[in-house]
């Protein structure tokens, strides 16, 4: 997948710091990891199934592979567990991962500017469902970039399947790895900014990558402005060790504003469901999710207590 990456991204706005991005991904593709041989096993045998296009077919990234063993190929893509981001469906088989996907896309795709021709970045990627989506969307060079390992290695699971696959690639880099260089037209952070110690960095950071009238897409998580400018968990948020802060949509903006962006639009707020998050058997023996993290009396409010999740979109240019 590497080379494969280094050939389009030659070819591609990315040429400056295509060196330096393979340097940093195969670094961290060395790491002594006890998984990597279950997972690398697990692609050799998705690599023995019959391929086919790839295509959108809300909800499901659809992947028109004929005549594969549907037994075998649950079997593979069961060892690199928990799916958290898709739905896919390859062939007859349905991978119905954590989250519904297309129903983010959905809110997102109406706001943003054309990708048609763009180069496009998707920060804290996961497997690449929406770097699959914003390729289909028309992106000449779609990136993500992912530091966990595992999502890693389903994207390539994914990919394997592919004829054709298109200019969509998943490295296993953290956005302050990343090589200074304002050259994506495009750069998505959705699902990142409240795992960010310093958010401020985050915003700041994200704008680096961004081409002069380039577009920001920030989707996150908000509190309604009755539970104040912003909420700092003292401990767990929905069972999450690691939210640092939940802002207001009113405080978003400030930030958004400070970290020198413009032309701030908030496009969608929406409160998560158990349609869009849901437990299923493609995300292993932790079978919790959004109805496990919600006071059971109140889905207003979090097992701890703390206004249940809810999501907004803003849009920004640098």
């Amino acid at each position: 997948m590497i080379d494969d990456f280094k050939k389009h991204c030659k070819l591609s706005q990315l040429s400056p710091i295509c060196t330096q991005l393979i340097d940093l991904s195969n670094q961290a593709y060395g790491v002594n990891n006890g998984n990597i041989p279950r997972w690398q096993k697990a692609i050799e045998e998705i690599q023995q199934q019959n391929t086919g296009y790839i295509n959108f077919n809300s909800p499901y990234l659809t992947i028109d592979a004929h005549d594969i063993n549907e037994d075998l190929l649950t079997k593979s893509l069961k060892q690199i567990m928990p799916w958290r981001k898709g739905p896919y469906q390859i062939g007859g088989l349905q991978l119905d991962s954590e989250w519904r996907g297309d129903m983010k896309w959905n809110r997102v795709l109406p706001h943003i500017q054309s990708l048609k021709g763009k180069t496009v970045l998707d920060v804290g990627s996961g497997n690449g469902y929406f770097t699959y989506l914003m390729s289909l969307a028309g992106a000449e060079m779609a990136l993500g970039i992912e530091p966990f390992l595992l999502f890693n290695y389903q994207f390539k699971s994914i990919r394997t399947l592919i004829d054709n696959p298109p200019n969509a690639f998943v490295l296993p880099l953290r956005l302050e790895e990343m090589p200074g260089a304002d050259i994506f037209d495009t750069v998505f952070s959705m699902g990142v900014l409240y795992h960010q110690k310093d958010h401020m960095e985050h915003l700041q950071q994200l704008k680096n990558m961004m081409l002069k009238g380039g577009e920001l897409v920030l989707e996150t998580l908000v509190i309604d402005k009755q539970h104040g400018d912003q909420i700092i968990p003292k401990d767990r948020y929905a069972k999450m060790r690691n939210v640092w802060c939940l802002p207001s949509i009113d405080t978003l903006y400030t930030w958004l504003k400070q970290s020198g962006f413009n032309q701030i639009k908030l496009v969608d707020v929406t409160k998560t469901t158990p349609e869009e998050q849901r437990a299923t058997h493609w995300i292993g023996d932790n079978t919790q999710s959004i109805n496990d993290f919600l006071d059971p009396n109140d889905d207003n409010f979090t097992i701890e207590g703390l206004p249940a999740p809810k999501r907004a979109i803003l849009i920004a240019r640098k």
